[in-house]
């Protein structure tokens, strides 16, 4: 199981070189199911092994002009500080819910990827975004992140290339940023309470970061529509799996809800029925 291991490793490299996206959702899966992690041990794990992978990434990136430095540092910065946020509001949130909202959330952002910018949006290929709002978006990308655990890339990318103007070769340079900074201070957080197997990690990250210089020399060949539109279709296939995982569970809780709610009415109904009938007898109010 190591080899294949490995070799899904190496995938999860090329998706975030050329996607900018896709580490987490794709590494923890491949550490639970093939290398047999503990699934706290596999986000931990996943974490040190995007955020290496990713600031690699982003060097290969750089050096070919896709990278928006004080953007992705700002954004990252910001994000981290929501992500902190978020966290904090996830222990009121049950799991279900989270997930699910994180899959609808994957949904509408690959629709808005597929259709793109409208023909008036502006795009800013040269220069860097205005301060106040790579804040301002870092800290709801960050917020909404943290508050689901998952998916920096699949809402950085989009942030930066649809709401920023970015073109998407450099959005997708610039999460990567990004996703190293928030991993970095995600990882911090685990290491209190949970244990990783460092040679796993040292093989899985090997494998991940060869995919990633790989996919960092064919991300720049692929035309902006033709990417744009793929990572879109990417995370609609990712989002749907995750959302048809948490429709049973969802089922069930949304039919106990209706059923208590339903009793409450009836509840509520009768009480009502029976102080009428007290009313218009003549008894006491």
């Amino acid at each position: 199981m190591i080899v294949l291991t490995l070799l899904a490793a190496v995938l999860v490299g090329v998706a975030l070189a050329v996607l900018g996206g896709g580490g987490s959702i794709l590494t923890v899966p491949i550490l639970v199911y093939l290398a047999g992690q503990d699934p706290k041990q596999a986000i931990a794990m996943s974490l040190f092994v995007v955020g290496v992978t990713s600031a690699v990434g982003a060097v290969s990136h750089a050096r070919a002009g896709r990278v928006r430095w004080r953007t992705g540092l700002v954004f990252g910065a910001a994000g981290m500080a929501g992500a902190y946020g978020g966290g904090r509001l996830a222990q009121f949130v049950p799991g279900t819910w989270l997930l699910a909202g994180f899959a609808l959330m994957m949904i509408a952002t690959a629709v808005a990827m597929i259709r793109g910018r409208r023909e008036g949006g502006k795009a800013t290929p040269h220069g860097e975004l205005p301060i106040g709002r790579v804040v301002a978006e870092g800290v709801v990308v960050g917020l909404v992140t943290g508050l689901v655990g998952a998916g920096g890339g699949f809402l950085v990318v989009p942030a930066l290339a649809l709401l920023g103007g970015l073109p998407m070769a450099v959005a997708v340079g610039t999460s990567l940023v990004v996703i190293a900074m928030k991993s970095v201070a995600g990882l911090a957080g685990y290491l209190a309470t949970v244990h990783i197997d460092w040679t796993l990690a040292a093989l899985v990250t090997a494998a991940a970061v060869a995919g990633s210089l790989a996919g960092g020399r064919l991300a720049g060949r692929i035309p902006e529509t033709v990417l744009r539109k793929g990572f879109g279709w990417f995370v609609l296939v990712m989002g749907g799996f995750v959302l048809a995982q948490q429709l049973p569970v969802l089922y069930s809780v949304g039919a106990a809800v209706l059923a208590a709610a339903g009793g409450g009415v009836w509840l509520v109904h009768r009480k009502h029925r029976k102080d009428h009938r007290v009313t218009a007898g003549g008894g006491p109010e």
